[in-house]
């Protein structure tokens, strides 16, 4: 992908500096499935419920100095320009095929664990969107985990990671959040952020930052990530019953959708 380096954004809160005590809090307990659910609860209630998770007893120490390799660095420096330019694209897209308009999301990097809105998560729950907070939070260290265990090198895979938790973002703001109940529900919304990454893709071919060979990265990170996917890497048998994201076909077809139309009707996987 083409980007520019040094590029800088109001919206990243680094947190790498800071530490959560043992635990990681109440969130990180919950898996994907159950942090879709409080979610939704929250957000048609009008109430945090994630508040009454607790803390987990895992107080945070305040950030210090920030220790990162040169890799790292430039890692988020490309992190923070896909973010800008994923939500500059939503704010030309979002008013033009919608009723709505688009605000910003912040991006939280942490280590190991991190306190949201929803309340506190290690770096095994993955990157996640907190509708509480609008924020997305990424431990960078994921990349490496995609790369080497999930096979999805590339940089426009990473990119595909923070274009589909932004789709989250889109999702809240449309409501469409408020739809979801139980796994078969929260699929349908996992797939539909997949399709509005792929939207963001379309504008960044558009605008001529794409190189060949991202679409395919871009398909294979999402494919890399299906649940019968994980539940074979585990040892574990396929179980379409317990899915919360789709399988790796149906990541990567939504993904090409949203690609191939760039327009948010294409993307309803509820209908």
């Amino acid at each position: 992908m083409k980007w520019q380096s040094g590029t800088s954004s109001d919206n990243v809160e680094d947190r790498r500096g800071m530490r959560l005590g043992p635990g990681g809090g109440g969130f990180g307990r919950l898996g994907i499935g159950g942090i879709i659910v409080i979610g939704i609860l929250s957000l048609v209630f009008k109430q945090n419920f994630f508040s009454l998770l607790g803390d987990g007893g895992a107080p945070s120490t305040p950030a210090g100095p920030v220790v990162a390799s040169p890799a790292e660095d430039s890692l988020k420096d490309f992190i923070t320009f896909v973010l800008n330019d994923a939500q500059q694209a939503w704010a030309r897209t979002l008013p033009a095929q919608s009723s709505d308009r688009y605000h910003d999301a912040h991006l939280v990097l942490f280590r190991d664990a991190v306190q949201s809105g929803c309340g506190g998560a290690s770096s095994a729950t993955g990157p996640f969107y907190c509708p509480a907070d609008e924020k997305v939070y990424i431990d960078l260290g994921f990349y490496e985990e995609l790369r080497d265990k999930f096979g999805a090198p590339g940089d426009f895979a990473q990119a595909y990671v923070l274009a589909h938790e932004i789709g989250h973002h889109v999702q809240h703001i449309l409501g469409m959040s408020e739809r979801v109940s139980g796994n078969a529900m929260s699929v349908r919304l996992e797939l539909q952020a997949d399709c509005y990454a792929g939207i963001w893709a379309r504008s960044a071919r558009d605008e001529q930052r794409l190189e060949p060979g991202d679409v395919e990265e871009g398909l294979a990170a999402a494919a890399s990530v299906g649940d019968d996917r994980i539940q074979q890497m585990s040892g574990r048998a396929v179980n379409p019953e317990s899915w919360t994201h789709g399988s790796a076909a149906q990541r990567s077809q939504w993904f090409r959708r949203g690609y191939d139309t760039g327009r948010l009707d294409d993307c309803d996987t509820f209908r």
